[in-house]
């Protein structure tokens, strides 16, 4: 019986890849592909696969969203594709059926393929709820990033968090500066502040966070605004609205 998979990546040319190694595989039947949330959740309603390859990273819903959104009870066994940081890897490794980390080879894919024939021929649906509830309450628990994944040009660049400099607006994107470089994420600040060790950001205008340690003088304006001048000679200019941050930090400070 031929396991009916579903590829869910937001990539076209990784979805392509990973369809491509497929081919490969005799007993799988690739059903559907999809590059956004949202319509992973209705093909996987709809086509009620044996297996999905899921991007964690995704617009308009992300992979563990998307589980979400289906119900635990209701999602087929997952591989996940991800670029995710350290701590979601360590998450995987504990509680997901398999993962493979981009940029990934094909011995890599063809070991996880192996690993979910395996898992799909011996274990129950139970046993896959369960996985997948400990994965989720697992990547629930606060911690913070310590390396961004950052795609650029058909590749991924990773950043080390604490080498970052300060972090800019640009829409719905944000803009990494590190090193006398920048590189656009596909990240809201919102979303980014959230991810990010308050002890070590600040975020001192609703378009801007900053590396504390990056962090050479503030140069006081009126009304509790400030002028952030960084080490590298970088001036930011501080909110009212985001001032406790600025005093918080002041006080760690001295």
């Amino acid at each position: 019986m031929k396991i009916r998979t579903l590829i869910v990546e937001d990539e076209p040319l990784a979805r392509e890849r990973i369809h491509s190694l497929l081919k490969g595989e005799r007993d799988i039947e690739v059903v559907g592909e999809c590059g956004d949330g949202k319509a992973a959740v209705d093909e996987i309603r709809e086509r009620q696969p044996d297996l999905v390859f899921l991007d964690v990273s995704m617009p308009e819903l992300n992979g563990f969203e998307v589980i979400q959104e289906v119900g635990i009870e209701e999602m087929p066994p997952v591989v996940f594709v991800t670029a995710y940081d350290q701590y979601a890897v360590q998450a995987f490794d504990a509680h997901a059926l398999d993962y493979i980390l981009k940029p990934f080879d094909e011995e890599r894919f063809r070991t996880a393929v192996a690993r979910a024939r395996e898992a799909i021929q011996r274990q129950s649906a139970g046993s896959f709820d369960r996985r997948l509830s400990d994965l989720l309450d697992d990547l629930r628990r606060p911690r913070y990033l310590e390396r961004l994944a950052v795609k650029s040009g058909g590749k991924i660049i990773f950043l080390r968090t604490d080498e970052l400099e300060w972090i800019g607006a640009e829409g719905n994107y944000a803009r990494l500066h590190v090193g006398g470089k920048s590189h656009l994420m596909r990240e809201t600040m919102t979303t980014l502040e959230q991810k990010l060790d308050p002890s070590s950001f600040i975020r001192i205008h609703r378009s801007t966070i900053v590396n504390a340690d990056a962090i050479a003088e503030l140069e006081p304006l009126f009304q509790g605004d400030y002028v952030v001048i960084l080490r590298n000679g970088t001036r930011l200019t501080s909110s009212r609205g985001y001032r406790s941050n600025l005093q918080a930090f002041m006080e760690r400070a001295t």
